[in-house]
């Protein structure tokens, strides 16, 4: 285990933190740390970070609840630069997206394999620009009760395909309904990161024995 005695922070007294998703993999931010704020953080398992724009600590989540629940922290092979793993309790961003990195400056010949998340905020980025001859765009001029028409006609036709034991064509079907589901989903507000804490939420541990509601 490394000590903290060990890690170069500059000459301001900073060390840059990358928080990512501990479950996804995905980078949320990029913060800043002083020796304190780093302290804080490890004493009380949330991300705690120092505002340069403001010179002066603040804990992520304290005003709008969206904490972050330390589950590691890395440091790089010169110790001057964190890696900070957690789970949070909503948006990492000011801005209320799951993550301040979204704006694509360049994408290389093989980009990133499919990502609910990145569905996500295709849907979210269509709703936002209502784009002409986009079927999406054309669910969200028609408003919910076509969506959730759509997704009651695509709960149905996984249940014919599944009926049927072809699995292809389930397969095929579940795509529909879940592409329909996140159409609704972006609809309502509801973001991925509140399906994966409602489905976290499942697992309730009683005294030493763990009880799965589901799985």
């Amino acid at each position: 285990m490394l000590d903290i005695n060990s890690l170069k922070f500059d000459d301001k007294g900073l060390i840059p933190a990358i928080v990512t998703d501990a479950d996804t993999g995905n980078v949320l931010t990029l913060a800043y740390m002083n020796e304190q704020s780093l302290k804080i953080s490890m004493e009380k398992g949330l991300t705690c970070f120092f505002s340069r724009s403001r010179q002066e600590l603040w804990l992520k989540g304290e005003t709008s609840g969206n904490f972050q629940h330390i589950v590691s922290i890395t440091a790089d092979c010169d110790n001057d630069a964190l890696v900070v793993k957690v789970r949070k309790d909503g948006p990492a961003c000011h801005t209320g997206s799951d993550s301040c990195f979204t704006k694509l400056l360049f994408e290389g010949e093989e980009p990133d394999g499919f990502k609910l998340q990145s569905l996500y905020e295709l849907l979210l980025d269509r709703k936002a620009k209502l784009p002409e001859g986009s079927y999406t765009t054309y669910l969200f001029e028609k408003g919910v009760d076509k969506i959730l028409k759509k997704v009651g006609e695509e709960s149905t036709e996984v249940i014919i395909a599944g009926k049927a034991d072809d699995k292809a064509e389930t397969v095929y079907e579940i795509a529909d309904l879940a592409y329909h589901v996140m159409v609704l989903m972006v609809e309502m507000g509801i973001s991925v990161e509140d399906i994966r804490t409602e489905l976290a939420s499942r697992h309730v541990i009683d005294h030493k024995v763990k009880q799965e509601k589901m799985v």
